[in-house]
């Protein structure tokens, strides 16, 4: 009797582990206009809470923000030089007993300031709307000397690193599976999605947990350079590989979520614009002269525009503009990340569309970046139990977007919404 009641012990144990383990939390995910920035908010604080909006950033490793901007600065908490908090953050120094650090900051001078701890409260989900509070007692982060233009007041920190990133300490406190999920919204009025820790399905109408979001794997390469990289074996437009030197693609390709904008080796970018506009006449689309310059991007060319002419051209449609793949390694073969109109062109003029990819010169850092405009409504998972990458078809393709939301009705579990 005692050794059945062990056994019944056991699983319940075991499968108390397994739900926790598959545990997710769920914040919204704004754009901003026009720097092209994606942004998200939680509550900080442990007696008078603030609402600070922090840049999603890939590459951050602590999360950083302009305390001054908070209400909540009595119970900020510093953190010591001889403390294990600051021994486990690689790079950080001591300003007279407390901890510092300096780190990158992916949209000026980098920044330095000491680093501090306070509670952060965020919502749980079943993989569709918020449903109760959870709160991360410790949320470890930097208090930066300087800030960012409104609304953003810092930048929350997604990189790979082991230690610091804000999704590593929230799987890590509550012991769920160490991987989240981006669904950058096109939208500026309507939120898309930030998921945290393991699910096993993700609820944007028409999928839920019967209807399961298709998604394919790829593996990430070389974490421990700080960066999502995955590699790149060819590329198509319209179908037909671009005839490339194999070298240009053996760096891979990095995911950004601060570049606004995919950027390409100068001979990768000229392949790619010259059989996206053979491809485009073929279509119909009028070419007419580019170099036009993006609101608030002063650094974002366009070369390769097409006049539509009176009748606007539908960019959600495949059939209207030529079609880019990107083939990658999967478990079987090949596998192919396909970016149709809205995430291949962009709007510039009432009647101008251009293709929203931008020549990065002919010895850039990466010889391939993935910006945000070809994420834009895409569920782009990394997992990092796995070293593996998961994305969906685009969401346009199913008549939905990352900005859809369960009605209360699919999702009967919620009390609260965005």
């Amino acid at each position: 009797m005692g050794g059945l009641t062990h056994l019944i012990i056991f699983i319940s144990i075991f499968a108390s582990i397994t739900l926790i383990s598959e545990a997710q939390y769920l914040l919204p995910i704004n754009k901003a206009e026009p720097y092209k920035q994606y942004y998200t908010a939680f509550d900080i604080g442990s007696v008078e809470k603030s609402y600070p909006t922090l840049i999603l950033d890939l590459e951050t490793k602590l999360s950083w923000l302009n305390c001054r901007q908070l209400k909540s600065l009595k119970s900020l908490r510093l953190i010591s030089c001889k403390s294990s908090t600051c021994k486990s953050i690689p790079g950080s120094g001591c300003d007279r007993k407390y901890c510092q650090y300096r780190q990158p900051n992916p949209l000026g001078k980098p920044v330095t300031g000491r680093v501090v701890q306070d509670k952060a409260t965020f919502s749980t989900t079943d993989g569709g709307r918020q449903l109760s509070q959870v709160s991360l007692p410790r949320f470890t982060f930097s208090c930066a000397t300087q800030g960012l233009s409104l609304p953003m007041t810092g930048v929350l920190g997604l990189s790979p690193a082991r230690e610091s990133p804000f999704w590593r300490q929230v799987t890590t406190a509550f012991n769920v599976i160490p991987k989240f999920a981006l669904c950058l919204p096109s939208s500026v009025f309507d939120p898309g999605h930030f998921y945290v820790g393991g699910v096993n399905s993700y609820n944007i109408p028409p999928f839920n947990g019967s209807n399961r979001m298709p998604m394919t794997l790829t593996p990430l390469k070389n974490i421990d350079s700080g960066k999502y990289v995955i590699s790149v074996e060819s590329i198509y437009v319209g179908g037909v590989p671009l005839s490339l030197n194999p070298s240009l693609l053996q760096g891979g390709a990095k995911i950004s979520t601060v570049v606004p904008y995919t950027v390409l080796q100068t001979d990768i970018y000229k392949a790619l614009a010259s059989a996206f506009t053979r491809e485009a006449k073929k279509i119909g689309m009028s070419q007419v002269p580019g170099m036009y310059e993006f609101p608030g991007l002063t650094t974002t060319l366009f070369e390769i525009c097409f006049d539509e002419g009176t009748s606007k051209r539908n960019v959600e449609d495949f059939m209207n503009v030529p079609v880019i793949e990107i083939g990658l390694p999967g478990r079987a073969g090949e596998v192919k990340w396909r970016f149709h109109g809205a995430n291949t062109v962009v709007r510039v003029l009432e009647t101008v569309i251009c293709l929203a990819f931008v020549d990065g010169g002919k010895k850039p850092n990466e010889p391939m970046v993935i910006g945000s405009h070809q994420l834009q409504d895409y569920m782009i998972e990394f997992d990092l139990s796995t070293t593996r990458m998961a994305f969906s078809e685009s969401l346009l393709s199913h008549k939905t977007s990352c900005s859809a939301w369960p009605s209360r009705s699919q999702s009967h579990h919620s009390h609260m919404s965005l």
